[in-house]
């Protein structure tokens, strides 16, 4: 319980300075095998996951692409929408996580079977400071899910039905020869 508390917090002091860098902190783009940066991703979070009850599912099979990344701004995005989707069911549940490529870019999508985004709540998801009414977090952390995946040249969005989970999707472009 403390170990939580302590990584929640250092997560949210880590996004405040993130959203604070003027202009943010630009990504160090380097050519990373997407597959295997993912693999890595995945075994890091999914004790931490299932000790809050949630199971993280991983449609096979991943693209294998190279793609110029900065890998440690990227986990950030992932970190954020599954600690995000952890908090939402509460009871446990299932993220899937599916990737595919389209028309120059890969999408990822990650899907939770929380309770839904309400639509109140759906033009603002983005928004800074917009904590939806929960009592922990600082608001920050789709705002910020959102200019990583831009400043990959990528865009993130999210889809919803109440009372059936929530979609977030983000793509990034594929690597060009």
């Amino acid at each position: 319980m403390v170990s939580r508390q302590t990584a929640r917090m250092k997560s949210m002091m880590q996004e405040l300075i993130d959203f604070t860098q003027p202009g943010g902190e630009k990504p160090k783009l380097r050519p990373v095998q997407f597959a295997s940066f993912l693999e890595a991703l995945v075994e890091e979070v999914t004790a931490e996951l299932a000790q809050r009850g949630v199971q993280l599912m991983v449609a096979e099979p991943v693209p294998r692409v190279t793609m110029r990344l900065d890998s440690q701004r990227l986990a950030r995005l992932f970190y954020n929408l599954f600690s995000n989707a952890a908090d939402e069911m509460e009871t446990g549940g299932t993220i899937s996580l599916s990737c595919r490529k389209t028309d120059g870019e890969l999408q990822i999508d990650i899907q939770d079977t929380g309770p839904g985004i309400p639509p109140e709540f759906a033009a603002s998801l983005f928004k800074p400071f917009a904590t939806h009414g929960k009592p922990h977090g600082t608001g920050l952390g789709l705002t910020i899910c959102r200019r990583i995946a831009e400043d990959h040249g990528g865009r993130i969005w999210a889809t919803s039905t109440p009372g059936h989970g929530a979609t977030f999707s983000f793509t990034l472009p594929l690597a060009r020869r």
